[in-house]
């Protein structure tokens, strides 16, 4: 069982559900008066708040009852807690005046009739209850508090891992057929067997927002919800921020049950969390997430203090003094509560020789016989009750001392910061027979009767009180001790400085006052500055309910508050907007953006005239194309203006542009940003321009292959942040030419005659294979085979004393200088297109071009190529195979040739034709390359040194091909890779080395 759940309906941003982990707005400094947002609209319709708030008036009335698991109970709830039904004039000191209802109290059902009748299936209210208590359409919010809707004394419901969500249904349901049409439940939230509801009026239930309900278990482990606590936030009229306490402290007479009470109350103010608040203006609070920060909180339920100090037995015979005369003589429980006083009576006279105890008998039976004395003698004399030894509010003055909440309140152990109750004017609610008005618990365990439900309450205005009380308090005793240190024992030596502090006093508050609250209706200064008014109206018990052993409460309040009246704060929205706008205008940044227009070598334009944004034209793989936008400033005041996070889906990344999109502008960024911006912001002074660069560049593999695949677009939206102005969204398109490279040896040989751009969709596979291999693999290395012989002989009719390159750079012409400059990079791109159309390699060249440039560029456009092959030359199901061949061999007692070994990596490759051939291709460009460039060096250097030339060459193709080559397996560890990389190299080898 979770000890805090929360149920959140709050306006405002999205939070996350962590509780402590809400997001944050930060305010920036350096922010202008006037600002382009929602936010700031809002947060100027709020500052005039005053200008659309209207007096309101409504009456809450908040109910509590443990019901004890018992059946039945549901048939009661509309009659005391909605209709008033169900109170004891006569065993009530509080006067309900002298209204009609009270008028027609002779008509109501008397109570042995009404025991008599009671059924589980039926109200068991007395017939002719007109109620005494306002209900019906006279209150605006219904607050119902339950406890015990299912027996939490069984381990099975407090160890359940959920709460059963029927009971509170159930008893939910019997709230509302009870209430007048159009009343709207606003809240609700259950903790195993507690239950809390809220209920508004029709005209009430739409000024209610930010409702937030939450739970806290305290019982088993200090964690279960057998104990604890459910707790609803709301906030009425956009003004009043209202909680409601439903709680079932922990319960027990015995050592230690009265601290765990106490405890269970401070668990319940330290983990109850509400969602986040957010005022008027949108904007979240930075308080009124707990108990607290509230205008007005009302905590009610079974709390479970006791009477201390005063027998139990005691306490049910003085109180049955008095329920005795609800009966009339002869009815059964009349006969029941008679036979029990008489017991006790004889015992009393019995133990007469303890004087305590005949003292005490005596007073007893002098109330019994004064209570006999005075119900004869009414009509001769009417002694005021607050003098009369025997009447009921003497009797309940006496026993209120003794009530252990109270003494915890004066004590500063519980609910002493702030907290007050109304006037207790009624009987005990703890524990009755069930079915009976006045017959206190008569089983075997005759447990002393208690208040145990009770109803508090406290307004901002009182937690402040107590919190500046502390405050004098702190600061009385720290000026007494400083007085002490400088040797000031007596205070009458300065009459300036008199304190009257008692260490061992400390914390005891004034005794409890039951006029308290019986005062005029207080005024409290609410969080967001409004004068409210609360008001205690009726505070009373249903003991004429008799379907539970614990007696129903409830207490009526009537609260004055500021309500947001919807047609006046439009009004006000309206003219705060004009205003907003029309100073938006005279001072927001304003920029214009200008998208350069550009032409090709031909003339025509590259730039769509039906696109509204960038149109990049057609892109290559790896040729980067850039356009050019000027951002203008035509504003009034500086511009701060930068590319934003851009809106993305879930699989782009995310960033002020996608990754094959660079941005460059034509000036240094900002050193200073504002808070809210994570990229870089450039400042634009009116009159100024900047230009940016904005350059497409296909690079990445993977995107490649979903360009060819048409699973993605070079299309985007790119948001320029005109910071405290308005954004300029900004279209990103390019067409995307098909590219041989980035695709497998399988599609590569399906393609048509022509090349890649021949086929509209960059793929014909129709027709089945074509080629024996890759035409692409076949002409990058039949060129280079052929150039490197030319440059080979161009260099050696040059009359230079320089290095050859592959002197220079052993490895050449795939190992090559690292800087490359923007020729090479042409070169490269003609390469890749001669590839794409099916041409001759030869095409992309210019007469003057070199051919030691021809081949560097080939070269490196055969590496790129092979590396960007889906399955690689050898694919990693064939290199599977030819690994555990050399893995055996490596086992094996006698190794085989290199003949046999050679034909053997043939003969597995063959089970792929393409990927054989290809192989053939790659090796015997290898093998004519190394004879090539060992021969050109056989005329300058000896035939050791072009024996050593020949082992680096080989060793430097062979690691670098065997990379590029082979595929294998991304999952093998350090071990298993090295070894790998070994065999890898080796299969080269086996078929470039001339001594193998």
């Amino acid at each position: 069982m979770s000890s805090s759940i929360r149920s959140d309906v709050s306006p405002g941003p999205q939070i996350r559900e962590t509780p402590g982990a809400f997001p944050s707005t930060p305010g920036e400094p350096d922010s202008p008066a006037v600002v382009s947002s929602q936010s700031s609209l809002s947060q100027a319709v709020y500052e005039r708040r005053t200008e659309y708030t209207v007096p309101q008036k409504i009456r809450i009335k908040v109910g509590s009852w443990n019901v004890a698991a018992l059946s039945g109970t549901e048939k009661d709830i509309g009659s005391w807690f909605v209709d008033g039904k169900g109170i004891s004039e006569s065993l009530s000191v509080l006067s309900f005046g002298e209204d009609d209802k009270a008028a027609d109290a002779e008509d109501v059902e008397d109570v042995g009739h009404q025991e008599a009748r009671r059924s589980k299936k039926k109200p068991t209210v007395p017939l002719n209850d007109h109620g005494l208590v306002p209900g019906g359409d006279d209150v605006g919010l219904y607050v119902l508090g339950l406890q015990e809707i299912i027996d939490v004394s069984s381990a099975t419901e407090a160890l359940r891992p959920y709460n059963d969500p029927w009971p509170g249904r159930r008893w939910k349901q019997a709230v509302q057929d009870a209430l007048p049409d159009g009343y709207v439940k606003v809240a609700e939230q259950q903790l195993v067997g507690l239950f809390l509801v809220i209920f508004a009026a029709p005209k009430v239930a739409p000024t209610i927002s930010s409702v937030s309900t939450t739970s806290v278990g305290t019982g088993l482990m200090g964690y279960m919800g057998n104990k604890g606590a459910v707790t609803s936030r709301i906030v009425l009229g956009e003004t009043t921020r209202l909680v409601f306490i439903n709680c079932h402290l922990a319960a027990g007479v015995e050592s230690g049950s009265l601290d765990r009470r106490n405890w269970d109350a401070a668990q319940v103010l330290k983990r109850t969390r509400f969602g986040p608040l957010y005022n008027g203006a949108g904007e979240r609070e930075d308080s009124g997430e707990s108990i607290g920060d509230e205008d007005f909180a009302f905590w009610f339920g079974d709390l479970n203090y006791r009477l201390e100090g005063i027998p139990g037995d005691d306490v049910r015979r003085l109180l049955m003094l008095h329920t005795r005369n609800e009966y009339r003589q002869g009815q059964k429980s009349r006969r029941k509560i008679d036979m029990e006083l008489a017991v006790h009576d004889r015992l009393s006279h019995d133990h007469c020789t303890d004087t305590d105890s005949t003292s005490q008998a005596s007073s007893h039976s002098h109330a019994r016989s004064s209570t006999d004395t005075a119900a004869t003698s009414l009509a001769s004399e009417m002694l005021d009750p607050a003098s009369d030894p025997a009447s009921l509010q003497t009797t309940l003055a006496s026993l209120l001392p003794h009530d252990q909440l109270h003494q915890q309140m004066q004590k500063r152990k519980a609910f002493y910061d702030g907290w007050r109750e109304g006037p207790i004017d009624f009987l005990p609610t703890y524990k009755y027979d069930v079915g009976s008005v006045g017959m206190y618990d008569s089983s075997e365990k005759k447990r002393g009767p208690s208040w145990c439900d009770r109803i508090l309450y406290r307004t901002r205005r009182d937690k402040q009180a107590h919190e500046d009380r502390i405050r004098a308090e702190e600061a009385a005793k720290k000026r007494d001790q400083e007085m002490k240190f400088h040797g000031v024992d007596d205070s009458a030596i300065n009459e300036e400085v008199l304190f009257d502090y008692d260490p061992a006093n400390d914390g005891d508050d004034p005794g409890y006052d039951p006029d308290a609250d019986a005062e005029d209706p207080e005024e409290v200064t609410t969080a967001a500055g409004f004068h409210d008014k609360i008001n205690l109206e009726y505070y009373t018990s249903h003991q004429r309910v008799l379907s539970s052993d614990h007696k129903p409460l409830d207490a009526i309040f009537t609260l004055h508050y500021e309500a947001v009246d919807p047609d006046l704060k439009a009004k006000v929205h309206q003219e705060v907007a004009r205003e907003l706008d029309k100073a938006e205008n005279e001072g927001r940044p304003a920029v214009t953006v200008v998208v350069d227009h550009h032409h090709d070598h031909n003339g025509a334009s590259q730039t769509s005239p039906s696109h509204e944004g960038v149109d990049f034209g057609d892109v290559c793989f790896d040729s980067p194309k850039t356009h050019t936008i000027t951002i203008a400033n035509t504003g009034r005041v500086p511009a701060t203006v930068g590319f934003t996070d851009r809106i993305v889906v879930a699989d782009q990344a995310a960033g002020a542009a996608p990754p094959w999109l660079r941005i460059r502008f034509d000036r240094a960024s900002n050193r200073d940003r504002p808070p809210s911006e994570s990229h870089d912001v450039y400042t634009l002074e009116p009159g100024d321009a900047a230009n940016v660069e904005l350059t497409v560049h296909v690079k990445d593999i993977p995107l490649v292959r979903s360009l060819n695949e048409k699973k993605s677009t070079l299309d985007d939206v790119l948001v320029l942040r005109i910071h405290n102005g308005r954004d300029h969204f900004l279209p990103i398109h390019a067409t995307w030419l098909p590219s041989s490279f980035g695709r497998s040896v399988g599609n590569l040989v399906k393609l048509p005659e022509g090349g890649v751009r021949k086929s509209q969709d960059g793929h014909d596979e129709s027709h089945g294979v074509k080629w024996s291999a890759p035409r692409e693999i076949f002409r990058l290395t039949e060129s280079i085979e052929d150039l490197v012989e030319r440059a080979v002989a161009e260099f050696g009719m040059k009359a230079v004393a320089e290095k050859a390159p592959w002197e220079e750079k052993v490895g050449w012409p795939f190992i090559t200088p690292a800087d490359e400059g923007k020729e090479k990079q042409k070169l490269k791109e003609r390469v890749r297109e001669a590839l794409d159309h099916d041409q001759p390699i030869s095409n992309a060249f210019s007469v003057e071009t070199a051919a030691i440039e021809r081949v560097e560029a080939v070269a490196e456009t055969l590496l790129t190529f092979l590396t960007a092959l889906e399955d690689g030359v050898i694919s990693e199901r064939l290199w599977n195979d030819l690994e555990a061949h050399m893995v055996e061999n490596g086992k094996s007692k006698k190794s085989p040739s290199p003949e046999e070994e050679r034909l053997r990596i043939l003969d597995i490759l063959t089970m792929s034709p393409a990927h054989s051939t290809s192989f053939t291709f790659v090796v015997s460009m290898l093998v004519k390359l190394i004879q090539e460039i060992v021969a050109a060096a056989a005329t300058t250097t000896e035939d050791a040194s072009r024996a050593s030339l020949r082992k680096k060459l080989e060793e430097i193709y062979a690691s670098t091909f065997s990379d590029i080559v082979i595929r294998t397996p991304l999952s093998l560890n350090g071990k298993e890779r090295r070894a790998s990389l070994g065999r890898r190299r080796r299969v080269l080898e086996m078929f470039i080395r001339a001594d193998l």
